[in-house]
């Protein structure tokens, strides 16, 4: 299968979780015999950040523009699939380029679903409109449970499909060692996010000075009143998240608002960090018992309190499990399969001739 993707970035996963994503994805979507194009739009902010510049699993090209995306339309039109992530710069007329010059299958990516729904209901189409989602064949969301059916029944998508994060298991795996910290958090400042890491880290670190804490991650602002014994750490690169997570005693999963309002959103740090079999402590939403067994393989938190509990046990049988039910189900090659039977799906005569 020829697949040219159109994403936010797989150069740099500076501030972004979409970079590593596509990466563990389309690795595992070239180990099935597959050729991939990624089309970056070329920004700045991303220029200086790369750090990921030759993958050797598919071809990485940028495009300056709009007008310069046009020199693309050849490849884009061979394509047995064509694919089209969110947050893409001009993603709207994007989508409608792709829509118009695409023979094969057309799919749009959404690695933000409830961000995305959330914008579509206020009337901000960033990078996606009412109007482009019905011309996608597949809308391929992070989001599953409800959320699918809403898509396809208010916006006209022929086919919505969970198509989850996922973890490049070679990446992400335990490295031993000393525990340097005795809980962590990995993630990009958010405003919505931020006051559950103040109630489920922060907090717990002014309550256990004697205890080690770290937070990675850009973005966070400078009045952040960190406690003394709160480790920060301004960008991590994905070469080093493994040893970060085997250095954790626990991890932290936070859950942006949105995704918590619609469940079934798994972020990519869960994958991760289960993979390297650190203890996850997480805030709640529903779905996240049917990817993780509540106690057994994850420990929920509502306060301060349960975080310091948690603190005070040995976890380390929790991590494990949790390691075990991501290879079993989890992996970027478990995601790439399923990538491949929806555009298998999508492309059969039938549904061509329905269509």
């Amino acid at each position: 299968m020829r697949l040219v993707v159109l994403g936010l970035s797989l150069s740099s996963s500076w501030g972004n979780g979409h970079a590593t994503t596509f990466r563990a994805l389309l690795k595992a979507f070239a180990a099935r015999g597959h050729d991939i194009l990624f089309l970056e739009r070329d920004v700045p902010w991303y220029a200086s950040q790369r750090d990921c510049s030759d993958p050797d699993y598919c071809r990485l090209a940028f495009y300056r523009d709009l007008d310069a995306l046009a020199g693309w339309q050849a490849e884009i039109a061979a394509a047995d699939a064509v694919m089209v992530g969110s947050y893409v710069p001009d993603g709207v007329e994007v989508g409608r380029f792709v829509q118009r010059h695409a023979r094969g299958t057309t799919a749009f990516y959404d690695i933000d679903t409830p961000v995305t729904l959330a914008k579509l209901a206020r009337g901000d189409h960033e990078y996606l409109s009412p109007d482009v989602v019905p011309g996608y064949d597949l809308y391929l969301s992070f989001t599953g449970g409800p959320t699918l059916d809403l898509i396809e029944r208010r916006y006209g998508s022929p086919a919505a499909r969970a198509l989850y994060c996922s973890v490049d298991e070679a990446a992400y795996r335990p490295l031993g060692g000393e525990k340097r910290w005795d809980l962590t958090y990995l993630g990009t400042y958010s405003p919505d996010r931020q006051p559950t890491l103040e109630r489920l880290l922060i907090a717990p670190a002014r309550a256990a000075p004697e205890r080690r804490f770290a937070v990675a991650g850009p973005q966070y602002p400078d009045a952040i009143d960190w406690p003394a014994n709160v480790e920060r750490i301004d960008h991590l690169p994905p070469a080093g998240h493994a040893a970060f997570y085997s250095a954790s005693r626990f991890t932290l999963n936070v859950t942006r608002a949105d995704m918590i309002a619609a469940g079934w959103s798994p972020s990519v740090r869960l994958f991760e960090a289960a993979a390297c079999a650190t203890p996850i402590i997480s805030d709640r939403w529903e779905g996240l018992g049917q990817l993780f067994a509540p106690g057994a393989e994850i420990i929920l938190a509502d306060t301060a309190a349960d975080v310091l509990a948690a603190l005070d046990r040995d976890a380390d049988d929790i991590g494990r499990r949790a390691r075990t039910r991501v290879l079993a189900a989890h992996t970027a090659g478990h995601r790439a399969a399923e990538l491949e039977a929806y555009f298998d799906d999508a492309s059969s005569p039938s549904k061509r001739s329905a269509a």
